[in-house]
């Protein structure tokens, strides 16, 4: 579990969403495959932009979650680039909740995606180094 004290990420976050009851899983809690959709999206729109192209899923690790999302809450999900390979990118991607009625957030996953740059062909093709901080 996270800590009381936890802050969500300063930047703004890739997505932000309302969890609604079509989301959930049988026993009406949200789905953990919406949660990874969410993610696996924020992380696709970092890597096309950096890679000025279509950038595919090719690995998630790391998928851990941390507490539950309930319908209603607001779910804001932060994607990092972190590291650059010759065709490949590594994000690190969080979801925070906070309910409806509540100003304070909370951490509930946490994953790196790797997608890899595909050219017109399908086939990899090179992407920019991770830019100078």
């Amino acid at each position: 579990m996270g800590h009381v004290d936890e802050q969500p990420p300063e930047a703004s976050p890739a997505v932000r969403v309302i969890a609604m009851p079509a989301d959930t899983n049988p026993y009406g809690d949200i789905f953990g495959g919406w949660l990874m959709s969410l993610m696996d999206s924020a992380a696709g729109s970092v890597a096309a932009r950096h890679s000025h192209g279509r950038a595919v899923t090719i690995a998630v690790e790391g998928m851990t979650f941390l507490r539950p999302v309930v319908v209603g809450d607001e779910v804001s999900v932060f994607a990092t680039l972190k590291s650059v390979g010759r065709t490949s990118m590594k994000i690190d991607v969080e979801a925070w909740r906070r309910t409806r009625h509540d100003d304070r957030s909370y951490r509930v996953t946490r994953a790196t995606f790797t997608f890899v740059a595909i050219g017109e062909d399908r086939q990899p093709r090179s992407v920019p180094p991770l830019p100078a901080e």
